[in-house]
This record gives C-alpha cells, sequence and structure tokens, in this order.
C-alpha cells in the first residue's frame, strides 16, 4: 500500500469518526434536557439547610481592606458574583449584570468580587476592564483569595444569592443570563 493511500484512509477514517461524533451529539442533545442552572429551592423545602455565608477580607475600589460582612450590613439582599477578565463567560454576563444592577440596585446589594490572584488576572487589569466595559456595579477584589476558598470557588463565574438575613439561598456555576439574575433576585427579596 502506498503512502498516498495510507494517508487517504486515515483521512476517510477521521471524517468517518467525526460524522458518528456529531450524529451522536445530535441525537443525545434532542433527548437530554439540561436543569435549569440556577435551580432555586422550592418553599418549604425541607431538605435544605440554611447555611450563613461566610466571612472574609477582600479590598475595595480604592485598595482599602475590608471584610465581606462590613459591605453587607444592613439587612439587604446580596448578589455575590466571582469573576475575572480573562474569563469569557464572566464578561458575557456582565453587561447583564450591570442592567440588573442599574434596576434593582436599591434593592439588593450587588458585590462582583474579581479574583485578582496576581498571577492570571491582578487588580489593574479588573480596575482597566471594568472601566473600559463603563460598569458602575460596586466592585471588589479577592486577592488573598480568602472569599474563594470559602465558598469553594472552582469555577468562573460563580454567583452566589444571600438573603437579607445573611443565609446562602442559591448558588450558580456559570454565566447568569439576566432573565435568571431578575428571578433570583425576586426569590430573595422578602
Amino acid at each position: 500500500m502506498t503512502q498516498k493511500l495510507k494517508t487517504l484512509l486515515g483521512i476517510a477514517g477521521l471524517a468517518l469518526l467525526i460524522v458518528v461524533a456529531v450524529i451522536a451529539y445530535n441525537t443525545l442533545a434532542d433527548r437530554v434536557s439540561l436543569a435549569d442552572p440556577l435551580a432555586l429551592p422550592e418553599e418549604g423545602d425541607a431538605h435544605t439547610q440554611r447555611q450563613r455565608a461566610p466571612d472574609f477580607a477582600l479590598i475595595d475600589w480604592d485598595g482599602n481592606s475590608l471584610r465581606f460582612s462590613d459591605i453587607v450590613a444592613g439587612g439587604k439582599p446580596v448578589v455575590l458574583n466571582f469573576w475575572a477578565s480573562w474569563c469569557p463567560a464572566c464578561r458575557n454576563e456582565k453587561p447583564g449584570f450591570e442592567r440588573v444592577y442599574r434596576d434593582r440596585g436599591e434593592e439588593v446589594k450587588f458585590v462582583m468580587l474579581g479574583l485578582a490572584d496576581g498571577v492570571r488576572e491582578t487588580v489593574e487589569t479588573g480596575r482597566r476592564y471594568i472601566e473600559e466595559g463603563g460598569f458602575t456595579m460596586p466592585v471588589y477584589f479577592d486577592t488573598l483569595q480568602e472569599g474563594a476558598r470559602a465558598h469553594g470557588i472552582r469555577f468562573l463565574p460563580t454567583t452566589v444569592f444571600i438573603d437579607g438575613d445573611g443565609y446562602i439561598v442559591a448558588d450558580t456555576q456559570g454565566m447568569v443570563n439576566e432573565e435568571a439574575l431578575r428571578r433570583a433576585i425576586d426569590f430573595i427579596l422578602p
């Protein structure tokens, strides 16, 4: 068998594998319905155990050190969003968060917490992204990764919804669209 024939057979085999993969994907996609990524608990859900939102150190836009509990004191529900400027899903959800913040920012505290590890993300790159995007939401930075550890963050973006009493009501990993964000805010409001 010549080298040219071997190459053609290899290409044909690869093409067949791709066709089979596409057919399998489309077949399974039609049969599987994905759960709502923002599954809010049902009212009166007996197996739901209330967990208080943990406290942690962070810095504000101006570089001042403070605690999460300092920001959220006052009894308002909180939308806590973990993000980084290098994260495509984080960037995609920010315009929706900005619109909701402008509409609902008086009712709910927004804490947009940039994970500034000093390597992949710095406070400077986070600030630059926020300024260039024209975002007005309250932005803070988790330079010590205390917030990320306290909430067990393994995926960005992650959004945590906290009621006015300081208890975590729901959280979600991955991008939250504007409609789901509004629904979650309605859920955590008294």
